[in-house]
């Protein structure tokens, strides 16, 4: 009596194509996280599409000439960390959370932006900044 052993056919997948796709994906993604920069601060900018208003606690002008006014009143920008610190001091002791609200002329330096931003960071406050509906798309 001749016993055989039953061949089966065993279907292989080859991955050797795979490896090549894995280390070009491995090589991208590295590449591309150390292009990232982790310090740029993001401003969150209200949606125009909607005709909510946000509660404004503090509002901060900034006008074509780069001039700063905290609720109306002109402000030197050395001393505008301390002015906004007393508000929000204040509103803070009422129990409010307060946020900054930027607006800022189209025509004002991008450094006069950043300097209300980084005050508002050191504060530990949200900044908003409030844009013209008629001129997003």
């Amino acid at each position: 009596m001749k016993l055989r052993k039953k061949h089966k056919d065993e279907s292989e997948v080859f991955t050797d194509a795979l490896n090549d796709i894995l280390f070009i994906l491995l090589m991208f993604f590295l590449i591309v996280s150390t292009l990232a920069n982790p310090n740029v601060r993001k401003a969150s900018l209200p949606k125009a599409k909607s005709n909510t208003k946000a509660k404004q606690s503090v509002a901060v002008t900034i006008d074509s000439f780069n001039r700063f006014y905290v609720e109306a009143k002109p402000v030197d920008v050395l001393m505008m960390d301390t002015v906004l610190a007393q508000m929000i001091r204040s509103k803070r002791t009422n129990g409010e959370e307060p946020t900054i609200s930027i607006n800022a002329d189209r025509n004002c330096k991008l450094e006069s932006f950043a300097a209300v931003l980084r005050a508002a960071d050191r504060l530990g406050v949200k900044a908003v900044m409030n844009v013209d509906k008629k001129g997003v798309e």
